[in-house]
């Protein structure tokens, strides 16, 4: 049996494409997405990819993953800088948590580099661009 991983995507990613490219780079997610799914396959991992705007509906899908994922990466967006909803759905999921960033969030504006989330994951991946997705998948194995 492959290992399970979710990916989930916070608020305005589905807009990745449109937004900074010297902030964000150039992929959309719709690219990262199809290239997670080639280094799962490659690496033998099932991989579920969520994209959503909603602070409740990530928290749902947080929750759902208890029992069925090993592992979740979360770019959790702007929500890293403001949701204990996340943080404490996250701190229930007893397995791999890594936190990942597009950007290097400890290099822009002060109210972005305090992660509600960095002390209750496994690790942090930010600054590698689109490649945090693509490290964060790679250090599951």
């Amino acid at each position: 049996m492959s290992k399970r991983i979710l990916i989930l995507n916070g608020p305005n990613l589905n807009l990745l494409h449109q937004r900074s490219k010297v902030v964000y780079g150039s992929n959309s997610l719709a690219e990262i997405e199809q290239e997670c799914h080639k280094i799962a396959k490659n690496l033998g991992l099932s991989l579920e990819f969520v994209q959503s705007n909603s602070e409740g509906e990530i928290v749902n899908k947080i929750q759902e993953a208890i029992d069925k994922f090993d592992a979740i990466i979360i770019n959790a967006a702007a929500y890293t800088h403001t949701s204990v909803a996340i943080r404490d759905a996250l701190e229930i999921f007893n397995k791999t948590k890594i936190e990942i960033h597009l950007s290097n969030i400890h290099k822009r504006e002060e109210f972005r580099q305090k992660s509600m989330i960095s002390d209750i994951v496994d690790g942090v991946i930010c600054g590698f661009g689109a490649k945090s997705y693509y490290l964060a998948i790679n250090s599951l194995i």
